[in-house]
């Protein structure tokens, strides 16, 4: 049985789930570390970099707890693609709720907790049809928005997709310390860190803006196979030529992203690209030294297990 983190907020209460969106929307944008659609961190503290999140109540419990948020103001962590499991009630979705402990989250640590847009928060957002697996995800989710909401199950899909429009592309550290990768001399040299719940497939990079991390997005950014924010968090297939590419005009030393099914919770892709999950049984997360951001061979000795957080 999976018992949902208690919130301060009804959970039933139109209004005050409206009120909670847009505060956390507010929230998002107003943090200090954020340039454009990035989140910037200074190159010192613990960031825990996270995969996809789907619905899972217990695991962004055990996030949350291993983050250890109130040890200190450079402790942060990031979230991804928290709506859309698949664990129906009668056919509809509520993972509305983990999104909402999320928006508490957001509120509660302004400016040390990062959820990072996706593509089935794009979806959500756009109303475009996407699947799990179980049918139609955003039909199923607005089912259980308009079975617990009633008429007001609209403007709460509207609240939702404010605070969806506010997440960052990306979260990035300043250029640190090497953590002395020596399996793979790529990895060496000027960059930080960069999470972001994917990265543009090799075949999209001739259309996609390099400079997207450096501006607000509009909606252009965020339209359906030409825009580059859909590029970002829809690409697969990464390739080595390619990252160094986004390495070099990012100043990135690892990539860390979700998006994919990694079966162990963790998968190594070259000597820049870690794949998390964080919604499964074999669910992980990857805590960073911001001051010594290592390559990816050395980062996934660190990889932590969320079974093995205390709940």
């Amino acid at each position: 049985m999976i018992v949902f983190p208690a919130c301060a907020t009804d959970l039933r209460d139109a209004a005050a789930v409206i009120e909670l969106f847009d505060r956390a929307a507010t929230t998002l944008r107003a943090c200090p570390l954020r340039r454009g659609c990035t989140v910037n961190l200074p190159a010192r503290g613990r960031l825990i970099a996270t995969g996809d999140i789907h619905d899972n109540p217990i695991h962004l419990h055990k996030i949350m707890k291993f983050a250890r948020l109130d040890d200190s103001s450079d402790h942060h962590v990031v979230l991804h693609e928290m709506i859309h499991g698949e664990r129906l009630i009668n056919g509809m979705d509520f993972s509305y709720r983990v999104l909402a402990k999320s928006a508490e989250l957001v509120i509660a640590h302004a400016g040390q907790v990062h959820p990072l847009l996706s593509n089935h928060d794009l979806a959500q957002r756009a109303g475009s049809s996407i699947s799990k697996g179980a049918g139609d995800s955003v039909r199923m989710f607005n089912d259980a928005l308009e079975y617990v909401f009633g008429d007001d199950g609209e403007s709460v899909g509207e609240a939702i997709g404010r605070y969806i429009a506010a997440f960052p592309l990306a979260l990035r550290s300043e250029s640190a310390e090497g953590g002395g990768d020596s399996e793979a001399n790529e990895s060496d040299g000027e960059g930080g860190i960069l999470c972001s719940h994917s990265l543009p497939a090799p075949a999209m990079m001739s259309s996609f803006d390099l400079g997207i991390l450096e501006r607000e997005l509009t909606e252009d950014d965020y339209a359906t196979r030409r825009g580059s924010a859909w590029k970002m968090v829809w690409g697969r297939g990464h390739e080595p030529g390619q990252l160094e590419i986004l390495a070099a005009n990012w100043k990135v030393r690892l990539f860390v992203i979700g998006h994919e099914r990694a079966e162990t919770g963790v998968e190594i892709r070259g000597p820049r690209l870690v794949v998390l999950n964080s919604d499964h049984e074999r669910a992980s997360v990857l805590p960073i030294d911001l001051g010594a951001v290592p390559g990816a061979y050395l980062a996934a000795l660190s990889v932590m297990p969320l079974a093995g957080v205390a709940e």
